[in-house]
């Protein structure tokens, strides 16, 4: 019998021109195994059913010596037992690959790359995301896209709408649609289970509009919220502009009472100019400056634009229910937009002159309004802004009887 292995005869073991299988004396059968490229592994030679078989146990220097000659005693034991070691080895290889394409189909999964591969590129993809995770992923994560079934979707559908949430439940199906269309493109999957899938149910209108002691409430609720969350509702009711355009506002972007905003910055693509009330300018006064480079206004961090709306208006919903000591219906950040339009109504402002507050591109009347809207109306709209600021400001103070309408000025 030879002298055992020993890990300095393994480090001058060199390699040769053939693939060489030097024995380990000290346990029959374990071979360190030496490829002519220099390369060394572990081997175990044995017989299993009067056939003889071989088992790869692992590379040198990774598998020191000692762990070869204990994995390859494993390995005689198994045997002892009437099992085959290349067998279970190979099961537990066929498990591990399973798992992995198990865990590369889940919905968690996919929706990740989704998001990576496809969401990062589009102006609206952190929503889609955001949405995705929380209304699919939340309740799919774990399964597998193949076991979704239209049945699946469509109770899903269901149990958002049942909620009270028809809207988010018709756009969910919309984020749906867009994912499993993508799953199709990637061969994913054949075909997309939403596919037929209709709306989980009608949208009612969207009419609502804050009630003069709704305004006070709010306003009273933004002053207890305070920065941010507060002093962003407040710009939201007076400037009567969209969420994502006042939400990412930046200090470069106003210049004395004039707030424009580049045509990328606004949703129809036009470049606008939005005139800043003084009380609009009280707001933005009042804002404590996160300083960076990027010089938002309604931020925590300096970095990034405010986010969780949802969160941020519950926030200040909650403080009305407080001050009230009553529930108030739902509102939503876009209701004050239809507010601040229904205000400049109530003070007789035209039509035409609104819809350029609000920067609509078409209007009532047969798109009169957007030939209209050739013109800037900067005076007109400062006027009705100024008008509007008044208002609110009359009715936080209970004093609006004495509002003086404009139609006559404009």
């Amino acid at each position: 019998m030879g002298k055992a292995l020993t890990t300095k005869a393994i480090e001058a073991a060199k390699p040769s021109d053939h693939r060489r299988e030097i024995p380990d004396p000290a346990l029959s059968g374990l071979y360190l195994v030496v490829q002519p490229s220099g390369v060394k592994s572990w081997a175990l030679r044995y017989r299993y059913a009067g056939k003889p078989k071989k088992l790869t146990l692992g590379r040198w220097p990774v598998m020191g010596l000692a762990d070869a000659r204990a994995a390859a005693t494993d390995a005689i034991e198994a045997l002892e037992h009437g099992n085959d070691p290349s067998a279970a080895k190979k099961a537990t290889k066929a498990a591990r690959m399973e798992a992995q394409l198990s865990e590369r189909d889940k919905i968690k999964t996919l929706v990740e790359q989704f998001g990576k591969r496809h969401l990062s590129t589009l102006k609206s993809g952190e929503t889609v995301k955001r949405e995705l995770n929380r209304h699919v992923v939340a309740v799919w994560g774990e399964r597998d896209i193949h076991d979704i079934a239209k049945r699946d979707v469509i109770d899903l559908l269901d149990g958002i709408a049942d909620s009270g949430r028809v809207v988010t439940a018709n756009r969910v199906r919309a984020y749906l649609n867009k994912f499993l269309s993508w799953c199709v493109e990637r061969d994913i999957i054949d075909q997309s289970p939403a596919m037929g899938v209709k709306p989980a149910a009608k949208e009612k209108s969207r009419d609502r509009v804050l009630s003069d002691d709704e305004i006070r409430l709010f306003w009273q609720a933004c002053d207890r919220e305070g920065q941010p969350w507060g002093h962003l509702g407040k710009m939201l009711l007076l400037t009567g502009q969209r969420l994502g355009e006042v939400v990412n506002m930046t200090d470069r972007e106003v210049s004395g009472d004039l707030w424009h905003l580049e045509a990328d910055r606004t949703k129809n693509g036009r470049a606008h100019d939005v005139p800043l009330s003084g009380a609009a300018q009280d707001v933005l006064g009042a804002m404590e400056r996160v300083k960076s480079d990027a010089g938002y206004i309604f931020t925590t961090t300096g970095e990034s634009a405010l986010q969780g709306y949802h969160k941020g208006r519950n926030h200040i919903a909650d403080r009305m229910t407080e001050i009230a000591g009553q529930e108030i219906p739902h509102w939503t950040f876009h209701d004050l937009r239809r507010t601040a339009a229904t205000g400049m109504a109530r003070l007789g402002i035209p039509v035409r002159v609104t819809e350029a507050v609000l920067n609509h591109v078409s209007g009532t009347a047969g798109g009169v309004v957007s030939v209209y809207q050739r013109h800037d109306y900067a005076d007109e709209k400062r006027d009705a802004l100024n008008a509007w600021g008044r208002l609110v400001g009359e009715l936080v103070e209970g004093t609006a009887d004495n509002v003086v309408r404009l139609e006559a000025k404009l």
